[in-house]
């Protein structure tokens, strides 16, 4: 019966409560500002799907002002965003689900 549960949650989490959403949505939806207008100055600035993973993996991993896309306002208002205590693999399925929640391109008609 324990192993049943067990593999229930799993699934459970992997389904409906996966890292992006716990480690990610959980927090930007305290913020006056919309997780999604980040996607979009992410695309504006990097422009490729694989620009934009590599600039918002490098910053999560070492948040720097110089690495933020956040206008000046903001980051005087929030400050640089701690560093994730996401593992490699966790931290890329996170970006990967985000890309795939707002990604614009194949959505255009």
């Amino acid at each position: 019966m324990v192993k049943v549960f067990i593999i229930f949650l799993a699934l459970h989490v992997g389904l409906f409560g996966g890292i992006y959403e716990s480690n990610c949505v959980q927090c930007h939806e305290k913020l006056p500002v919309g997780i999604d207008k980040f996607f979009y100055r992410y695309l504006l600035k990097y422009s490729s799907q694989e620009q934009v993973k590599a600039s918002l993996s490098a910053y999560l991993k070492n948040p720097t002002q110089d690495k933020s896309i956040l206008q000046e306002a903001l980051l005087a208002r929030f400050g640089i965003k701690e560093k994730t205590t996401l593992s490699d693999p966790q931290l890329q399925k996170a970006i990967d689900a985000y890309w795939e929640t707002y990604k614009i391109f194949g959505k255009l008609k």
